[in-house]
């Protein structure tokens, strides 16, 4: 594996660090530190205004730029809860032309936002749901929270959540009912994604391993026959093939969430099983578990890796070379890219 060499690449990247958002470039190794000590847990583009931004914050709330990250300010006041652990944005609903916006808290509330993040409403009836007794994320077991929020590129009014830890649960009115977790699906809900290619598809990296539905959830297939180690935590889809699949895996949450070994391979799918193509080395500080993953876009086969302790590695034929880049972070927690 080389360390990449500065080239023309517009692409930028705002990467999540646990203590402030990172902003650079592919060809750019100084990142700019933006919300410093804010302790940001995730982040989301706006797919038609790639100057809107989005972080939630472990305990200071959710923050919203409209600069690509130049200036911040906090959302609006309706939002309750100051731990704020997923956010995104919609391709298919828009008020105003600004695009809907829906945020996850702990506990575990979903809100919606029509106006850029100005004001929020608060969709109780997920808290309703027959399960919502049983949710707990094991290391705090008195609370729980919505860990990933996915939502249909073509419908504006379909949408799923994952709860950490209870399942993962889908509306088709825009959040007003819920349907309850389907059994099929796995509990441990990490990372739930959709593909413009494939609206009907439901992409799930969880605790208990990797599934995947065609239909909404309304059916699932578990896809980890064969594998050594399920415990999935991030994944990506390549942008013009919603077949070519990225899951990072460990064999425990201690060691994938560790400052050690991560027991991790990085598997890719091309629709016909999964394949190991973490080959970028085995020094101490490249065997820390992929915990963020992100395709570049409008560039096929590329996809950026980021490893717990701050390495960052890019691959231009997914998966079968690596290069590290050049920039030093502190940690990766998310990513997203953005083209100029």
């Amino acid at each position: 594996m080389r360390e990449r060499t500065p080239m023309d690449s517009p692409v930028r990247i705002l990467a999540v660090t646990g203590h402030a958002v990172a902003r650079f470039r592919l060809d750019d190794p100084e990142p700019q530190l933006l919300l410093n000590g804010s302790q940001p847990r995730c982040i989301a583009i706006d797919p038609r205004d790639p100057e809107r931004v989005y972080v939630g914050t472990m305990d200071n709330g959710l923050w919203f730029s409209t600069d690509r990250g130049a200036s911040w300010r906090e959302a609006g006041p309706s939002i309750d809860e100051h731990r704020v652990l997923s956010v995104a944005v919609s391709r298919s609903a828009e008020h105003a032309g600004v695009s809907v916006v829906y945020a996850g808290t702990e506990p575990s509330n979903l809100y919606r936002s029509e106006d850029g993040g100005l004001s929020w409403q608060l969709l109780p009836a997920l808290r309703e749901l027959p399960s919502a007794s049983r949710w707990s994320f094991p290391p705090r077991p008195w609370t729980h929270h919505v860990r990933t929020i996915a939502l249909h590129p073509a419908d504006p009014e379909s949408l799923a959540v994952g709860i950490e830890l209870g399942g993962v649960m889908r509306s088709r009115d825009g959040g007003k009912t819920w349907i309850d977790h389907n059994p099929q699906a796995h509990s441990d809900a990490h990372q739930l994604l959709t593909h413009p290619l494939a609206p009907e598809r439901l992409y799930e990296a969880a605790g208990q391993g990797i599934a995947r539905s065609d239909d909404r959830g309304d059916t699932w297939k578990r896809l980890g026959v064969g594998l050594d180690r399920h415990y999935a935590w991030a994944q990506a889809i390549d942008g013009a093939d919603p077949d070519l699949w990225y899951v990072a895996v460990s064999r425990s949450p201690a060691a994938a969430h560790g400052d050690g070994d991560g027991q991790a391979r990085l598997l890719r799918s091309r629709g016909n099983g999964w394949e190991a193509v973490d080959g970028w080395g085995d020094s101490a500080e490249l065997r820390r578990m992929p915990y963020a993953l992100v395709t570049l876009p409008d560039q096929p086969g590329r996809l950026l890796v980021g490893l717990r302790g701050g390495t960052l590695l890019i691959t231009e034929d997914a998966g079968e070379t690596w290069s590290q880049l050049s920039v030093r972070l502190p940690d990766v927690i998310d990513l997203v890219a953005t083209s100029p």
